[in-house]
């Protein structure tokens, strides 16, 4: 397996698809492998269940058809294929990503065909090769702050999704950086809903009245491009990806 560096020269692209479970929460930051060698479902490491997992690698193939984009991406533990989900007009919106450049990418967890595969909610081309390692370390501290909690839950100290790594916590906050503060409001009012359909458009414009039905539709569909939230049951409903 080559582990060479891939070219850095690549532009930044924030993109959306798939869905998600209902079940876990939060990102961690992995190796290939350990997707791989991990049980069916969502990511679990010592009891402790994420939505979404963070994985940086070089783009070794790309294969597009009409409903989807694979991107087939390698780390040095091994390689694993990444489902980028196409609707109407997506295809000029398809992430600008070349072969041989590294890129991260956060998604879920999915078995497909007895193999496992990664659904993007996001895909960024990586510009520095330090932001590599970084990653290499921050799977690492993933591992072991799990495993801290895990031995911290058995002596009393029960570990819970609310109480993972620094890491991960920067990350989700990473994923939503750059967002105005009305477009904050309502991601976060989308995120605090418990329902399993997700939270109503009527609901949204009930909360953010000072907000116009045509400033809160824009804000939606932009959350929705960047992978923020995506629409449930129907276009009305809304689901955060984290």
């Amino acid at each position: 397996m080559n582990d060479s560096f891939g070219d850095f020269n690549g532009t930044q692209t924030a993109t959306a698809g798939a869905t998600k479970e209902s079940s876990g929460e939060g990102i961690i930051s992995l190796l290939v492998k350990q997707i791989l060698d991990s049980p069916e479902g969502n990511f679990k490491m010592f009891d402790v269940t994420y939505a979404l997992v963070c994985v940086v690698g070089i783009v070794r193939n790309v294969e597009t058809s009409s409903t989807k984009i694979t991107y087939t991406l390698e780390d040095h533990s091994g390689r694993i294929d990444a489902h980028y989900w196409l609707e109407e007009g997506d295809a000029i919106k398809a992430p600008d990503v070349m072969i041989n450049n590294y890129v991260k990418i956060y998604g879920s967890v999915r078995p497909q065909a007895g193999q496992k595969v990664l659904m993007v909610f996001k895909l960024i081309n990586v510009l520095d090769p330090n932001e590599v390692c970084t990653h290499v370390l921050e799977a690492l501290h993933s591992r072991y702050k799990a495993e801290e909690y895990h031995v911290k839950g058995n002596s009393s100290h029960a570990p819970s999704n609310s109480t993972m790594s620094n890491v991960s916590a920067s990350q989700s906050n990473a994923i939503v950086a750059g967002l105005d503060s009305k477009q904050l409001a309502v991601f976060q009012a989308i995120k605090s809903n418990c329902s399993e359909e997700g939270i109503n458009r009527r609901e949204l414009k009930a909360k953010f009245s000072h907000i116009s039905q045509t400033e809160l539709n824009n804000i939606l569909d932009f959350m929705i491009s960047e992978g923020h939230i995506y629409s449930s049951i129907d276009p009305d409903h809304f689901i955060c990806t984290m």
